[in-house]
């Protein structure tokens, strides 16, 4: 697995990453054994970067981590997010905090839940808009000075909140949904800003919520609590339209003897040496599949016609709810 530098630090990090929430959050079929199989997996095959944060569960997604990567501290750089308030009982309160008092707390409990005394890469998973950004990030870049956070991240923020903060302590990566059906980076000013600044950026849901591999056919592939029956994109005719892209998609894998998963994770790795994929799974084919993308080569040719079956704006619906699309870009 090849590595690539996130940000002007100094991290570097495998070029695919394992995203871990929907091991423990979100999507249905929890199954703590096969998700440590799949951390262990991963390991084998080289991939050296995981990502989870304080909200997956709550709180049991790093437990889960913590578990699977006990005695291989060394092998790997950690990622975890604060931010979406999470109350002292384990509950998403349902706000975004970014008060210094707070990250404070979440740091300790996120380093207890995994088992370190230090994380790599500590993200501020939202940007609280009744917090300045610089109070937040100074607190942050305290805990840089105390040994407990190597490098600082921030996710699904605006321009604007990326160039205050990174003034206030250098940011190291920006993590924020990328993938074929939401390109919204390259128009928002996100990966320009993240280009002049030296940042890296992390694309989660490279798969599109799963929706790229091909295997969601019907809504009725999901399991009844599984958060994407909620999901615009999933919704009626905005799920017929997804699905025809989808289809085309997978055409075009098929042509280049590759699956569709592999198809859409090198388009992403294909949009710069500055960017990193983290695709989420919990089984170890999957993974092993994933990870096949990393030897996948897209000629321009590839690329053009990618670029007519997927352009900017493709995707029908938003990626999240009304209510959730108001915290990201803040």
């Amino acid at each position: 697995m090849r590595q690539r530098r996130l940000g002007s630090q100094g991290l570097q990090v495998t070029e695919q990453g394992l995203g871990c929430m929907g091991m423990s959050f979100a999507y249905a079929g929890r199954d703590d054994e096969e998700s440590v199989a799949t951390v262990h997996r991963a390991l084998d095959l080289g991939v050296d970067f995981f990502d989870t944060a304080d909200m997956y569960g709550p709180w049991s997604n790093e437990r889960l981590l913590g578990r699977a990567l006990a005695g291989r501290r060394d092998e790997v750089v950690l990622a975890t997010k604060f931010g979406n308030e999470v109350d002292d009982n384990g509950n998403l309160a349902g706000r975004v905090n970014g008060r210094p008092e707070y990250l404070r707390a979440a740091i300790d409990g996120s380093l207890r839940r995994l088992g370190v005394d230090h994380v790599d890469l500590y993200y501020q998973h939202r940007v609280d808009p009744d917090v300045p950004v610089e109070e937040t990030w100074g607190a942050l870049s305290e805990l840089v000075r105390e040994g407990k956070v190597r490098f600082l991240g921030i996710s699904e923020a605006a321009p604007s909140s990326i160039r205050r903060a990174h003034s206030t302590h250098p940011v190291t990566a920006v993590q924020t949904e990328y993938s074929l059906f939401s390109r919204d980076p390259e128009d928002n000013g996100v990966l320009a800003t993240c280009r002049e600044l030296g940042i890296g950026f992390v694309a989660y849901s490279p798969l599109g919520r799963g929706f790229l591999s091909g295997r969601i056919r019907s809504v009725e592939d999901l399991d009844p609590d599984d958060y994407r029956r909620g999901a615009p994109r999933f919704q009626g005719e905005n799920f017929r339209r997804n699905l025809d892209v989808v289809e085309r998609v997978h055409e075009l894998a098929a042509n280049k003897g590759v699956t569709a998963s592999q198809l859409a994770i090198a388009w992403v790795l294909a949009q710069g040496e500055d960017i990193v994929a983290i695709p989420g799974t919990k089984r170890r084919p999957y993974l092993e599949e994933n990870v096949g993308a990393s030897e996948v080569t897209l000629t321009e040719e590839d690329l053009d016609a990618i670029e007519r079956v997927a352009p900017l704006g493709v995707a029908a619906g938003e990626r999240y709810d009304e209510q959730r699309m108001r915290s990201v870009y803040v």
